[in-house]
């Protein structure tokens, strides 16, 4: 099995990359719900800069520019600290797969495979079984 690895997208190549995987409905749609999962789960979360990171295996992730720990509560029933970049990974999966359901099926689809793509790259994740607890 490859290991895989994660680029931070450069600040001139974030428009243009986000826009190639998910075209409008990025700003429209994912990022501010990205951004209403994240506060959902962590009253620690306050806004801020974040950084989109490209995956080797074609996934997109983005996460709080942070090196604090945030509490984190879902509505599962999980309670646990989780880095910034944890955070991140879980409030996009949980977008992924809320949106995999969109009325719009490119976009849906779109999500769905995003989902698929960052699961992969989480189960190799420091974090990952904080991840698996939070999000399942």
């Amino acid at each position: 099995m490859n290991n895989i690895t994660r680029m931070q997208v450069p600040e001139g190549r974030r428009v243009s990359h986000v826009a190639e995987i998910f075209g409008s409905y990025f700003p429209l749609q994912l990022d501010p719900f990205v951004y209403q999962i994240t506060e959902q789960l962590s009253r620690d979360y306050n806004g801020g800069y974040w950084e989109f990171y490209a995956l080797s295996n074609s996934g997109f992730y983005m996460a709080p520019s942070s090196s604090k720990m945030f509490r984190v509560v879902s509505e599962n029933g999980y309670e646990g600290d989780l880095s910034a970049d944890a955070l991140g990974i879980t409030a996009c999966l949980y977008a992924y797969s809320h949106l995999s359901f969109s009325r719009n099926p490119e976009f849906a689809q779109t999500c769905a495979q995003q989902y698929h793509w960052l699961r992969e790259y989480m189960v190799e994740h420091a974090e990952a079984g904080n991840v698996l607890r939070a999000i399942d």
